[in-house]
């Protein structure tokens, strides 16, 4: 099993749009995914339209009340299954900074799935902070997908996120975290600005940026709302096909590294 945290700081750049439809990409691919909602607003939960049981989300398990297994709910979709989020779990960004382990603590309840051989990839949707959860996701990740919306904005996150997979790195934290790629959000190659982003992050990162980009469509903001993946939502609009498109370049890249 492949871990993978989809991370940024910054807010509003379709991380978790990117979390989820990446997810449902590769489960309509025949690919085993467990999709880790570590957001404590649950977007990626509603966002799936799973209405959880109380108290279930990483936040018992990272307190150590309940196992990760216990945790794992159906989407009703095949080869997709989700960890939910919760509110509470904003709490345990409290409890975990007064331990020893708040970084480690993540990968070792993780590293347990993965003699079970029950997923392929974990997805983990982060917050959009700097915090406990998010740091946590870093030194449990076994790579990092950046979401970065084309705007000048968005370079400075880049630099912030960069910078902090660095510091997890020589922490020892995670010595052998790699950022896996960037794929560029908010694409509108009609503007001059969208395709002045790309160049600049093509020019700095040309082995991890994306070939594929996810255009700005309302289609892909709307399916949340009705619960949905932008598969069932609008299966044969600009947003399926850029995130199918992902998938695939996706899937490729890992096949490549594995040679």
């Amino acid at each position: 099993m492949k871990v993978v945290a989809i991370a940024n700081q910054k807010g509003g750049v379709g991380k978790t749009t990117t979390a989820l439809n990446l997810s449902a990409a590769l489960a309509l691919r025949g690919q085993r995914v467990l999709l880790v909602d570590l957001d404590p607003q649950a977007n990626c939960t509603s966002g799936l339209g799973v209405e959880p049981p109380e108290d279930c989300s990483m936040y018992s398990v990272l307190i150590g009340e309940t196992t990760v297994a216990q945790q794992i709910l159906p989407t009703g979709r095949e080869n997709l299954s989700i960890l939910p989020s919760e509110m509470d779990l904003a709490g345990v960004e409290i409890e975990l900074a007064r331990s020893d382990d708040h970084l480690t603590r993540l990968r070792t309840i993780l590293q347990a799935l993965k003699p079970n051989d029950l997923f392929d990839y974990c997805i983990l949707d982060t917050p959009p902070s700097l915090g406990v959860l998010m740091t946590s996701a870093l030194a449990a990740a076994d790579e990092i997908l950046i979401p970065l919306q084309c705007e000048w904005f968005g370079l400075e996150g880049l630099a912030k996120i960069v910078h902090v997979i660095d510091q997890i790195r020589d922490s020892d934290a995670n010595p052998d975290i790699r950022l896996e790629g960037i794929v560029m959000t908010m694409y509108d190659g009609r503007t001059l600005l969208s395709r002045q982003v790309v160049e600049e992050v093509s020019q700095f990162f040309p082995d991890q940026i994306y070939a594929t980009m996810i255009p700005r469509t309302i289609r892909i903001g709307e399916a949340p709302s009705h619960g949905k993946t932008i598969f069932e939502h609008d299966p044969n609009g600009l947003g399926a096909q850029a995130y199918a498109a992902m998938a695939d370049e996706f899937l490729q890249r890992h096949a490549a590294a594995r040679l």
